[in-house]
């Protein structure tokens, strides 16, 4: 029999502390969901079988000894399972950040990005992590996205994507303190961030994405008044963008600039720190938004929400996110499979 033509999208199940296993049991048990790809679940088999008791599901997945079977599997209505050994459910209490379940995430990611790399998977999608946690447990840099992008040999420019409902947002600056946001502007930053959010929503599906770019200071700084970033910086970078062909345009005004994209005038807003988009987007749907790692030779995606801690166990997780993360993985993944040069 033939390999199945879905892609291959490697899910995992998070911080052991926190919802991801819920999230997961909640998405396998939906039936769309192996339909979209071919799936390899990666994890510690106790938090398997936790998740699904949380959930109330009973999955039955096919056991596999390495991502090298995966992609050979005819038939994928159910998913494959990699078991991994990271952490005793004793090392676990549940809601609570701690080293042994950040080092569990950490070898789950690594040995997904490790396959990632050898061409067996096209996609991951994680469930819920805990950035205190992971650095509790090794994590050497500011948060995951540096971290994928130094194990998969990354060296031009990367940023984290939000999205909702059909509207992404890149940033310049991301997990830095508010009082160092302005001296990460740079036309050069907000170019390669507005080119990559516009191939990003290609490669997701979207034919001709339109790009909005944010101001930087109150009021968009008032004419110079109130900053002169948006007329040293930003607007260069918007002509630079223009004069190569992009449609890209502004600055437009932060406090303005979201009511514009839900009227559907952009699909995607380039915002210059963190929580100028985050607060947006998380108040239009906080239950459905995605984060979508940019830049990265193959797409990994989770949802926009965190670990939850303080319902972890109590089997009340929305799977709204997780499933849209992983429709997008799945699109994304079957873009960058059907891209590839075939296997020779």
């Amino acid at each position: 029999m033939n390999a199945s033509p879905l892609p291959v999208v490697a899910l995992t199940l998070g911080d052991p502390a926190g919802i991801g296993a819920e999230l997961i049991a909640r998405l396998l048990a939906l039936p769309e969901t192996t339909r979209g790809a071919n799936v390899v679940l990666v994890g510690d088999p106790w938090l398997w079988d936790d998740g699904q008791t949380i959930a109330g599901t009973a999955v039955a997945c096919d056991p596999v000894a390495s991502f090298a079977e995966v992609r050979g599997r005819a038939d994928t209505s159910r998913p494959a399972f990699l078991r991994m050994d990271t952490v005793r459910r004793e090392q676990v209490q549940r809601g609570q950040v701690g080293a042994a379940g950040g080092a569990s995430v950490l070898a789950v990611l690594d040995r997904c990005m490790d396959a990632a790399r050898a061409g067996e998977i096209d996609a991951i999608c994680f469930a819920p992590l805990n950035k205190h946690a992971m650095k509790l447990g090794g994590l050497k840099h500011e948060d995951e996205l540096h971290h994928f992008a130094e194990h998969l040999g990354v060296d031009g420019y990367f940023c984290e994507f939000n999205t909702l409902d059909g509207l992404w947002t890149s940033r310049v600056s991301s997990h830095i303190p508010l009082k160092d946001a302005a001296g990460y502007l740079s036309r050069e930053r907000i170019a390669e961030a507005a080119r990559l959010i516009h191939r990003s929503l290609q490669a997701a599906g979207v034919a001709q994405p339109k790009v909005a770019v944010a101001g930087f200071n109150p009021h968009n700084g008032d004419g110079g008044t109130c900053g002169r970033e948006e007329i040293d910086i930003i607007e260069p970078a918007v002509r630079q963008l223009q004069a190569e062909g992009l449609p890209v345009e502004g600055p437009f005004p932060a406090d303005t600039i979201f009511l514009k994209a839900r009227a559907g005038e952009f699909q995607a807003i380039v915002t210059m720190y963190h929580d100028q988009g985050q607060i947006a987007l998380k108040l239009l749907g906080f239950s459905q938004g995605v984060t979508v790692q940019g830049g990265l030779p193959i797409p990994i995606t989770t949802p926009a929400h965190g670990t939850a801690y303080d319902i972890a166990g109590l089997g009340r997780a929305n799977v709204g996110a997780t499933a849209n993360a992983f429709a997008i993985a799945c699109r994304m993944g079957l873009a960058g499979r059907e891209a590839r040069p075939p296997a020779t």
